[in-house]
């Protein structure tokens, strides 16, 4: 989504006053577009298909089919950036481990409300940019494979660029009112704690408001491992594996933190870490 193209904006809650309460503060902000408010989940599934939005407001508790099955129905990936809207905190971890960036718990406060909004408009238009680098990618390697002869006389070999990395190398970590940039290869590793993820660097902690899932997808596997639902490592920071006579495992740091392993993760990691059996 350019920065000049109006934000596509769709609002699904099955109460009238819910619905009309996040379209007065969407109309609030600069270029958006409100393209449909919808009542029910089958029908949001429909809307989310045929319109397209950049964003949804999404609630969690409607009758028949929930904001939660409506992710599940359309698929995490390709779901629009999604802000769950939800009357009980507890559902928010659901929400985060399916698709949504961020969420809002009734009753919300206008400025809450433009936290989510404004992030939701970040997301929505780095996804954007990455869809369209993707395609031009793909164009320029079809294009390439066609004229492959042509190009490598035309263009000496150290000279065509390499496609830029698909997985991040900083993060951002906002914190009154400042934004700092926090390289990957300075985090030892990321905790989970509610709907925010601790990056643990040294003796230091940073908290974002970020689901385990979206931070694993956008970290190199080479790099990085889920060990559990609560925690992800980076690989070459681990010191040790502790094992013990119940099966249960622990990674310790190089730093001396000690986390638990999932037993459904322990093989994997074992490969990752060159264990041999």
């Amino acid at each position: 989504m350019p920065d000049s193209a109006a934000l596509r904006v769709l609002i699904v809650d099955d109460e009238p006053l819910g619905r009309r309460r996040v379209a007065a503060l969407v109309r609030k902000e600069s270029a958006v577009e409100i393209v449909g408010m919808i009542g029910d989940g089958v029908s949001a599934v429909e809307a989310i298909r045929s319109l397209s939005p950049d964003v949804v407001f999404l609630d969690v508790q409607m009758p028949g089919m929930s904001g939660l099955d409506v992710v599940r129905t359309i698929g995490p990936a390709d779901m629009p950036t999604t802000v769950f809207v939800t009357a009980y905190d507890k559902h928010a971890l659901t929400a985060f481990d399916l698709a949504a960036i961020d969420y809002l718990v009734k009753p919300f406060d206008d400025e809450r409300f433009k936290e989510a909004f404004e992030r939701a408009r970040r997301m929505a238009r780095l996804e954007s940019a990455d869809h369209l680098r993707d395609k031009l990618l793909a164009v320029l390697r079809e294009e390439g494979s066609a004229k492959g002869k042509e190009v490598r006389a035309a263009v000496p070999p150290t000279r065509i660029p390499h496609p830029p990395s698909p997985f991040i190398e900083r993060i951002p970590v906002e914190s009154r009112g400042k934004v700092r940039f926090i390289p990957i290869s300075d985090i030892d590793c990321i905790i989970a704690s509610g709907p925010y993820a601790e990056l643990v660097v040294g003796d230091r902690k940073h908290l974002i408001r970020e689901a385990m899932q979206n931070l694993e997808d956008q970290l190199d596997p080479a790099r990085f491992f889920r060990i559990h639902r609560s925690a992800i490592v980076r690989l070459d920071r681990v010191d040790a594996l502790l094992k013990s006579p119940s099966g249960d495992c622990e990674v310790q740091l190089k730093s001396g933190v000690k986390i638990k392993v999932a037993r459904s993760r322990r093989e994997e990691l074992e490969k990752r870490l060159g264990v041999r059996h």
